[in-house]
């Protein structure tokens, strides 16, 4: 009687392991953050991107114009996939493209310009991260559609097709 109640209890107890591990399994614990919208841009001054000479944020953005600030490394594999999408992006006239540079070498930001083109209009340097902290960015690729001074859509992870055409819709 003893040898047939432990395969019982070894079956019973793998089952519920079994089922504990399966519900877990089907609860995502992706935590995507809310994106608050009409927010205003933060105010900040940073170093052109390659220079030594320094603008700020009113500087760069126009209250009558579309923007959008595109957080990227060299380093960022995603950012190297969103590129051909930030090349179409630029040919249109009523958006303006702002690199934000972010924790980068130089060298090797210029190479990856070199080898992809340069959809920026201007580019920012962020070497300590505190800009993208500002804006509230959790990575990068990260893009903001900015208008009126006012974060309008926010875009966590690398620009695609289907977001081109939100993006696009918007600026319509």
């Amino acid at each position: 009687m003893k040898n047939k109640i432990l395969p019982i209890i070894l079956t019973f107890v793998f089952i519920i392991i079994f089922f504990v591990f399966y519900k877990g399994l089907q609860n995502s614990n992706i935590y995507t953050p809310k994106v608050e919208f009409k927010k205003i841009i933060p105010s900040f001054e940073a170093k052109i991107f390659d220079s030594d000479d320094k603008i700020s944020s009113n500087q760069i953005f126009n209250r009558e114009k579309f923007y959008l600030l595109n957080i990227w490394a060299s380093w960022c594999v995603p950012c190297r996939e969103e590129h051909p999408y930030l090349m179409n992006l630029m040919k249109n006239k009523d958006i303006e493209i702002v690199g934000l540079n972010y924790k980068d070498d130089i060298k090797n930001a210029k190479l990856f310009l070199k080898e992809l083109n340069n959809p920026y209009k201007i580019i920012l340097s962020d070497q300590d991260g505190i800009i993208a902290i500002e804006w509230g960015a959790y990575g990068v690729p990260e893009s903001f559609l900015i208008y009126d001074n006012k974060i309008i859509k926010k875009i966590i992870g690398p620009i695609n097709n289907i977001r081109i055409l939100e993006l696009e819709e918007l600026i319509k």
